[in-house]
């Protein structure tokens, strides 16, 4: 291996948001982490929600009333009865 072009493999301290630590080696001294395998919902098995910039609360602000079944008449029903609407009046008028 060539000499001085490789960095520094130094021992590192990893922090997680969720306030677990724990050592390893990397080319830096310290790295902080969103999440770890302490808090990870595949290790655990508990659902958690990291909100980042209130994204959560955005998406449900803008899909309030919204009504999630597939099934529902008033969601998928007002748009298409209106749509055919417009070009058969048009079609008349011609």
């Amino acid at each position: 291996m060539k000499d001085k072009i490789h960095p520094k493999y130094v021992d590192c301290k990893v922090v997680c948001g969720c306030g677990n630590s724990f050592a390893t080696r990397a080319t830096v001294a310290e790295l902080h982490v969103d999440i770890c395998s302490a808090c990870h919902p595949f290790y655990t098995g508990k659902q958690k929600f990291v909100d980042t910039a209130g994204r959560i609360e955005k998406f449900n602000k803008k899909f309030q009333g919204y009504d999630s079944g597939r099934g529902s008449s008033t969601a998928a029903a007002a748009p298409a009865a209106s749509a055919p609407a417009a070009p058969a009046e048009a079609a008349k008028s011609s």
